[in-house]
């Protein structure tokens, strides 16, 4: 794994590109303390992962590791605990997170884009499920972000089949946000994180709060805690700010507080 900021945006890149990017279990495992070094930077206002090299995002977990770390009931207890706290980290991160995807997309690297908020795609990108082909078991936290992205029906074809698809099929099903032309793929990321990055960053935080914990419970039982965060938005600078940004008509300069 390697992490690089660059002009308030966390660049975090699955460098593993002679095995299309395949993750091991150590890259799983540094993945909760990189996100957490950016979350507080107060410099880094989103978050991209990508993947290095020409052929992959993420082309899944590294499968020549599954003899040793994914082997005895207690290896794969142990693995998958590693694994869920890496894609939990991802999905309970602060700060807004893009998935920037090209070319391969496979098991594992679905669950790293769909713990992200947003996933735009190159059109080269191949998507796939291919648990069924392994015989592994699928986590419960993995299962219920492909149904509230895609649909319990299309969640269930994919998954039944563990069939290829591209990026417009991806995004006819929801997916990917968008898809762009590979050759455009990074400076269009590039352009839409800069554009995050210039909202009030507190207010994205209470969004992103409240929109996952939506996700996990009706709306009465998280009012408390989203209630404080947006009481937060409207006592803070970034608010002050904004609000006299627009009476003088200019762009405003948040600063997170």
């Amino acid at each position: 794994m390697r992490a690089t900021t660059d002009d308030r945006i966390g660049w975090i890149t699955f460098d593993n590109p002679e095995r299309r990017n395949a993750v091991s279990i150590d890259m799983w495992n540094s993945i909760p303390d990189i996100v957490a070094r950016f979350v507080a930077d107060d410099n880094v206002r989103v978050i991209v992962f990508r993947g290095e090299g020409e052929k992959a995002f993420v082309s899944g977990a590294d499968i020549s590791q599954f003899e040793t770390q994914r082997k005895s009931a207690e290896a794969v207890a142990h693995y998958e605990e590693i694994a869920d706290h890496a894609a939990q980290a991802i999905t309970e991160c602060e700060k807004p997170t893009i998935a920037l995807i090209h070319g391969f997309c496979i098991g594992g690297g679905v669950g790293v884009a769909l713990s992200c908020d947003l996933r735009i795609a190159a059109t080269d990108a191949v998507f796939s499920i291919p648990a069924g082909r392994i015989g592994l078991g699928y986590r419960v936290s993995s299962v219920k972000k492909l149904i509230d992205t895609v649909g319990a029906a299309k969640a269930k074809e994919i998954f039944f089949t563990g069939d290829r698809f591209d990026a417009e099929h991806a995004a006819e099903f929801g997916l990917v946000n968008q898809v762009v032309p590979k050759q455009e793929l990074d400076a269009h990321v590039t352009a839409l994180a800069t554009r995050i990055a210039a909202q009030a960053p507190l207010t994205l935080k209470a969004f992103k709060k409240t929109a996952n914990l939506l996700l996990k419970s009706a709306p009465g039982a998280v009012t408390a805690e989203c209630d404080a965060l947006i009481r937060a938005c409207f006592e803070s600078a970034d608010y002050a700010e904004g609000r006299r940004a627009f009476a003088e008509k200019r762009p405003p300069v948040f600063s997170g507080r």
